[in-house]
């Protein structure tokens, strides 16, 4: 009997999730990667296959002032971050992608500062 990793899980509920989750032109979906250090976000149009918005912690717009902070507050800088570039492209209305991952921690920072931010999810 074969042992299941927790990041072959994730993957597991990512595709769960994924076979139900479609962005299209009109609402795109807002997918988040999670590193042990970083933090991703894209907002892709799935109907083309083409990423419209995209925001990081190694984005240079906030890399120089994440360095003395917590995790939590460096998602929740990526969360406004990806909502303002998404909002001056005219995207107001996003399906949010947690990755496979709980809503819990940084996720949930991400997706609250978006919130916050404009973004309608």
């Amino acid at each position: 009997m074969t042992r299941i990793t927790p990041q072959e899980a994730r993957i597991r509920r990512h595709r769960r999730v994924r076979a139900k989750v479609r962005g299209t032109s009109g609402r795109p979906r807002l997918s988040v990667f999670r590193s042990l250090n970083h933090i991703y976000t894209q907002v892709v149009d799935d109907t083309q296959s083409h990423t419209l918005v995209s925001a990081s912690t190694l984005d240079p717009d906030i890399k120089g002032s994440i360095n003395s902070q917590k995790k939590n507050e460096q998602a929740k800088l990526v969360g406004s971050l990806v909502a303002k570039r998404a909002l001056s492209q005219g995207i107001k209305e996003v399906v949010f992608d947690r990755g496979g991952y709980k809503y819990h921690g940084r996720v949930k920072a991400l997706a609250e500062a978006a919130r916050e931010a404009g973004l309608k999810f």
